[in-house]
């Protein structure tokens, strides 16, 4: 999942050297001369926020819309009398973004739901004894919060993977929650793509305080039964302690890339994944094994190269320095092997011939075969989801999906002559866990209609 950014855009006039000025650049180890711990080791450590944003939850419990005004003018500097998106707002936005790049959306969004549309479900009913009818419904989850990050990078292209699901699922209202600026607007770019994905209402108000009255409801924001969307240490916290009290999508750490490589790959393309994702955030790891030292070798030189180029130059710098590393193995089915202990937000497999290699790949969030397939593709434009499972959860947790917007209910039908014939069996089980009374209410049917009259 992709998670919220640092802010603070900086000149790109930048030398190739660490932050305390002697130069830095990231580490290649040779695999069976390193420990596991230097291995897979990640940043997954969240920051300790939870005593205040427990304070937040609580505050916007009890004090509802003041309470998140309140919040706005203290966080993000700006004093609302509303906070509700209207129509004129999303008009103006609208006239602000650039013809092509509404175009973009449109297509973008396209290609999403063609892929989300194939992973539509259908209920199931089983009569085969005479009867007895089981069955299960799918049904869509009523309402839907969405959280998008506002900060220095907007991220439109989440909205469209979050809200198109949703919507195809079939949910009744999709409510979304952003920062607003200091002009007391969100993005608009942000808006667009709402537009464009068919959000039906759009909230004023950022961070742990925008979970909080997701959850719980305001005066003006709809309580609503399940959010996602990704965001900071705050935002993750949020979701976390409400979870149970609101279904949540995942709890999202630091964004990564792990690359596959063999010696055929241009180390160009591959420092340009690797920061792609390194851009994120500080704490954002972008990891590369590949078979040739030479390859190695060249994608260090080649991301030293690229850097001083990023505008979030210091951004990258720091999480190719503190989490980045090059890994050189024997061959790509060890390769392969550290990939799938390390199960990666994303896992590109820049080889010849990727689809020899796609059954080998077991844990991984988003798979990006060949080598004219960057990451980038994911994220914004292919159809696949990017809000993925990160640090390691790609072992047991999915992309974001249809199914994380239904639910499933399942019914059961016994006729009278059904029942006798099993009321026997619910009977002896229900004696052998010590439950009677359970016992009594199948067979006090049969029994009564088995008494003479």
């Amino acid at each position: 999942m992709r998670s919220g950014m640092t802010s603070g855009l900086i000149s790109r006039d930048r030398r190739p050297e660490g932050r305390a000025g002697t130069e830095i650049m990231i580490k290649i180890l040779k695999y069976g001369e390193i420990s596991n711990r230097e291995l897979f080791s990640r940043n997954d450590a969240l920051e300790n926020v939870a005593g205040t944003v427990a304070e937040i939850i609580e505050t916007v419990r009890t004090g509802r819309d003041a309470a998140i005004l309140k919040y706005n003018e203290k966080f993000d500097g700006v004093k609302l009398e509303s906070l509700r998106v209207t129509e004129a707002e999303l008009e103006e936005a609208m006239s602000l973004v650039e013809p092509e790049f509404l175009e973009v959306l449109e297509r973008s969004a396209a290609n999403i739901r063609a892929f989300h549309k194939c992973q539509l479900r259908n209920g199931f009913v089983l009569n085969e004894q005479d009867g007895v009818v089981i069955g299960q419904k799918i049904l869509p989850i009523e309402k839907v919060g969405v959280y998008v990050p506002g900060g220095s990078a907007p991220l439109s292209s989440t909205v469209l993977m979050d809200v198109i699901p949703a919507k195809i699922a079939g949910c009744r209202e999709i409510v979304m929650v952003s920062s607003p600026n200091r002009e007391g607007k969100i993005n608009p770019y942000i808006l667009a793509a709402a537009k464009t994905a068919g959000v039906d209402c759009i909230f004023k108000v950022g961070g742990a305080q925008a979970i909080a009255a997701l959850a719980f409801g305001t005066e003006s924001i709809p309580k609503v039964d399940k959010i996602v969307g990704p965001g900071s240490a705050f935002v993750a916290e949020a979701k976390k302690q409400l979870f149970g009290k609101v279904s949540i999508d995942m709890i999202a750490g630091p964004s990564e890339i792990l690359a596959v490589a063999d010696g055929g790959t241009d180390p160009r393309f591959m420092a340009a994944d690797m920061l792609s994702q390194a851009e994120h955030d500080k704490n954002a790891s972008a990891v590369l094994i590949t078979d040739s030292m030479e390859l190695a070798e060249a994608v260090r030189d080649e991301i030293e190269r690229q850097l001083p180029q990023l505008e979030r130059y210091e951004i990258a710098r720091a999480s190719i320095d503190d989490n980045g590393k090059i890994v050189v193995a024997d061959d790509l089915l060890t390769a392969i092997d550290i990939a799938n202990e390390i199960a990666p937000e994303h896992f590109e497999l820049c080889v010849e011939n990727p689809f020899d290699y796609l059954d080998k790949i077991r844990n991984a969030g988003s798979v990006f075969l060949g080598r004219n397939c960057p990451e980038a593709v994911g994220d914004y434009y292919a159809g696949a989801n990017h809000t993925l499972p990160t640090s390691g959860t790609a072992r047991f947790f999915s992309p974001l999906s249809v199914d994380d917007f239904v639910k499933k209910m399942q019914y059961m039908y016994y006729s009278a002559d059904a029942l006798d014939r099993a009321a026997g069996d619910i009977a002896l089980f229900a004696r052998k866990e010590g439950l009677t009374g359970h016992a009594k209410s199948a067979m006090i049917r049969t029994e009564n209609r088995k008494a003479p009259r």
